[in-house]
């Protein structure tokens, strides 16, 4: 069985899909199963030329807002580079973009076409202030969803939250299959130490949709109330300048790191001691579980696929969104309670290595494959 697995965008970070699907092509080649990888490059810009169809909605009557044409346009892109790149069948595709799995299966209209939506687009637009909530570019995003139903043979997304999430926008939600992300547990090598002073650290996008603002925020707390801890910030993006400034007026520039994009967080992260991250949106948040695969304490938001992954006062600890006293609290608990903070990071491994394992997606992968590999025969 001959299988795609179509990205948007190539490989070229660790954080996401587009990091996690060569781990999963890696592991199926040695099961000797024939797979390709396939993305446009980023220099690809305004190529296409060919007119933009859906069966469900006219995308024109949103056309010139700036979100929607450059949306459009980078459909027109995929569907040119596809043409000139591809030149062979596949018995089935695995789409991991909208617009991978829709410009698929307009050039393959008798292949299997499976996508995997990992994140909401439209969530993190409105709350990082690009977009307009039921404004064109929203409702422009979210018929996106009703479109993916009615094109393509199967519909899989990472958590129950965002499944439902989901189910706003499509006829039929139970014909949505939920498999969390997976990873390979040998990228993630945890680190004895002991920290005299405790040291929290975030990985992500600088992004309001992240809130950043609400963990210095809480961290400008702890420090009014006595607590010594350093702050380890690692991505890069828009807010950064904002939120060095809120450090600044918070007191705590001294407590807290910047450091910009790293390739491999994986490898630093062990010899911290808490993971926190407090979003306001995410559809799984698989930094939490690779903090997790690294020994760490979480403390996260009761949002999405985060709240699926911690189990409150088992493996982390869950606080309101936007609520930087409630954060503050947290993070208090476990600088002045290291014993809990040691279980809360053991229950977090031990979840994650049995709920999150790369082997256990690659089963799950192997059924569903299966299913369309005895049709095809």
């Amino acid at each position: 069985m001959n299988i795609l697995q179509a990205l948007f965008f190539p490989p070229e970070q660790p954080g996401g899909v587009s990091s996690m699907v060569p781990y999963i092509l890696e592991r199926f080649k040695k099961r000797g199963w024939e797979m390709d990888l396939f993305s446009i490059p980023r220099r690809i810009r305004g190529k296409g030329t060919e007119e933009v169809k859906f069966s469900t909605f006219d995308w024109r009557i949103y056309a010139g807002n700036s979100i929607v044409d450059k949306y459009i346009q980078t459909y027109k892109d995929y569907i040119w580079w596809t043409k000139l790149r591809l030149n062979k069948s596949y018995d089935l595709i695995h789409a991991h973009h909208p617009i991978a799995a829709l410009a698929m299966k307009q050039l393959y209209p008798e292949t299997p076409v499976i996508m995997t939506i990992h994140s909401s687009f439209e969530r993190e637009l409105i709350l990082n202030g690009k977009i307009e909530e039921n404004g064109p570019e929203h409702l422009f995003l979210i018929s996106l969803y009703r479109e993916i139903e009615a094109s393509v043979d199967q519909i899989i997304t990472v958590s129950n939250s965002f499944k439902y999430y989901m189910g706003e926008y499509v006829q039929d939600v139970e014909r949505i299959g939920v498999i969390p992300n997976g990873f390979d547990e040998k990228r993630f090598r945890p680190v004895s130490h002991d920290n005299q002073v405790t040291q929290f650290i975030t990985v992500c996008r600088l992004v309001p949709a992240k809130g950043l603002d609400t963990l210095l925020l809480a961290c400008g707390e702890l420090k009014r109330r006595g607590h010594p801890f350093v702050l380890h910030i690692i991505g890069d993006g828009p807010s950064r300048h904002e939120l060095e400034q809120l450090a600044v007026s918070q007191n705590i520039y001294e407590e807290t790191i910047f450091y910009g994009y790293m390739l491999h967080p994986e490898e630093f992260m062990p010899f911290f001691d808490i993971f926190v991250l407090p979003s306001r949106a995410e559809a799984f948040g698989s930094v939490f579980a690779e903090a997790a695969l690294c020994w760490l304490a979480l403390i996260g938001t009761e949002v999405g696929g985060i709240a699926e992954q911690i189990d409150h006062g088992s493996n982390g600890l869950l606080v309101p969104v936007g609520d930087y006293h409630a954060l503050s609290l947290a993070m208090e608990k476990l600088i002045i309670d290291p014993t809990f903070r040691h279980a809360l990071a053991r229950g977090a491994w031990d979840k994650a290595k049995k709920t999150y394992s790369l082997n256990r997606v690659i089963q799950q992968l192997k059924g569903v494959y299966e299913v369309y590999q005895a049709t095809s025969e």
